[in-house]
């Protein structure tokens, strides 16, 4: 499949979308997702064209790693998670719904069940609420 540079996610990259960011560096990019299945839900994405980890850099891919690594540790601080779900799909038969590799970082908690994927609309100040505790663990942790 060919990349598709007008997706949700090139758009964003190309600053035409806005998103809630939580980290950015030269190759990957971090932000809240909109429809969080948990407190915390953080994307984390290259500024690669890539449909798939399969279409990316083995470079891109390094620095996508490092980081989900990095934005991850600061996620699970911020919100006091026992526990992090991190998930990246490749191609719709997989699960992917949007044609941008991605890494998800989903916060887990006893007991609580993940909201369905794409659902529900997160509520805004509570998002820029999470978004200051994240920023604030990666400025902390430099």
């Amino acid at each position: 499949m060919a990349y598709d540079d007008s997706n949700v996610f090139a758009r964003i990259l190309r600053g035409e979308l806005p998103c809630i960011k939580v980290f950015e560096d030269d190759h990957t990019l971090a932000f809240l997702d909109i429809m969080p299945q948990s407190d915390g839900h953080t994307l984390v994405l290259p500024k690669e064209p890539a449909v798939t980890l399969l279409d990316l850099s083995p470079e891109g891919a390094t620095a996508c790693i490092l980081t989900t690594r990095r934005v991850a540790a600061a996620v699970q601080r911020a919100v006091g998670a026992p526990g992090l779900l991190i998930s990246q799909f490749n191609g719709e038969a997989a699960g992917q719904t949007v044609p941008h590799v991605h890494f998800h970082i989903i916060p887990r908690f006893p007991g609580l069940k993940l909201k369905a994927h794409g659902r529900e609309r997160g509520d805004p100040d509570r998002l820029d609420q999470i978004a200051a505790r994240i920023t604030g663990e990666l400025a902390s942790a430099r």
